[in-house]
């Protein structure tokens, strides 16, 4: 289920194939695409990071971290109320595995702006006065000719007793992972050919609320078909929605979460990208808290729902995820 044609994405087309370096980001329906130049990105009040840059991090953060609180989290009853619309789709077939996500109010004592300073991440984005993202997830890259993704699912406390077989032997983690490895290893075949999955279950180490994780990954690689290279646009436009922040398959998946979430995501779950004439990089909008009209700050948070699933760990994995990178 691709998402619709829209003209930024043929700009990026004619700007790719033309070496002009740009950076662009899609929301999660794929209904709004900005498209925007390195001298652009200033003036539009849009600041990225990108690994290998420097991040503007003050050195006496843990005196500065503000302190993020939920204050107004559903509660579990609310949550598993869209959370078992989700598993009944999974075990009537309709869905292998669908992304379950909720829209939770917080507050903090900094600004979007002093987050996105504070925060160490892979990725950052803060755009405007609207949204701020610390992701850890790439969606893809492209060098030369090659493609790569590299989902990451599933994770455990890396103090917890026997942590790795833990996580490599779980059954619902492991038909998690599998899952979205099978739907990215398809998606990349629409794109490239001789695709082959390495680095299967890789565990790495993560940090978050200052607690080390295991996090699961695969690198899925594939080299691109002759009528997608140089087309950033039309690549993107095949692969997106991220399958690991939907789940498969996409179509009827797509219609499941939104019903059961019953919000609007917008650019949460999205990707943003850098192309820099020669070679891109993209990640999944998620970590996510966005500003309302009102100037209250709501964080977006979920995980994905198998037929193996527990509301009750489910729920709690939501909460868990609600926080800041702070180094």
């Amino acid at each position: 289920m691709p998402i619709p044609s829209h003209p930024a994405l043929e700009l990026m087309d004619q700007r790719s194939l033309a070496g002009q370096p740009f950076y662009f980001i899609i929301d999660f329906s794929g209904s709004r695409v900005e498209l925007y130049s390195p001298e652009d990105l200033c003036t539009a009040d849009i600041s990225v990071t990108f690994p290998g840059e420097l991040q503007d991090t003050a050195t006496n953060v843990h005196s500065l971290a503000p302190k993020i609180f939920c204050t107004d989290a559903e509660s579990l009853q609310n949550y598993a109320g869209g959370f078992h619309h989700v598993q009944e789709n999974i075990i009537a077939g309709n869905s292998y595995l669908a992304n379950y996500t909720r829209n939770t109010r917080i507050e903090t004592g900094y600004t979007l702006a002093e987050l996105y300073r504070y925060a160490k991440a892979k990725y950052k984005i803060r755009y405007k006065d609207e949204f701020v993202c610390f992701s850890p997830e790439t969606f893809v890259e492209i060098i030369g000719e090659e493609i790569s993704t590299q989902p990451m699912k599933g994770t455990i406390p890396a103090d917890a007793p026997d942590a790795a077989n833990s996580l490599l032997n779980n059954p619902k983690e492991r038909a998690e992972h599998y899952t979205v490895v099978d739907l990215l290893r398809n998606d990349l075949s629409m794109v490239s050919a001789g695709v082959t999955v390495t680095d299967f279950q890789r565990l790495d180490r993560i940090t978050a609320r200052g607690k080390d994780l295991l996090g699961m990954s695969s690198r899925i690689a594939g080299t691109l078909r002759p009528e997608y290279r140089g087309k950033i646009g039309s690549i993107m436009q095949c692969l997106l929605p991220a399958g690991s922040i939907l789940g498969a398959p996409k179509k009827k998946t797509m219609e499941i979460v939104t019903a059961a979430e019953g919000y609007r995501r917008g650019f949460y779950t999205g990707v943003c990208g850098w192309f820099d004439g020669t070679r891109l990089d993209s990640f999944v909008l998620i970590r996510f808290i966005e500003k309302d009209a009102a100037g209250q700050l709501w964080f977006k948070s979920g995980g994905g729902i198998t037929h193996q699933s527990d509301v009750e760990a489910e729920y709690q994995e939501m909460l868990d995820k609600i926080y800041v990178p702070f180094p």
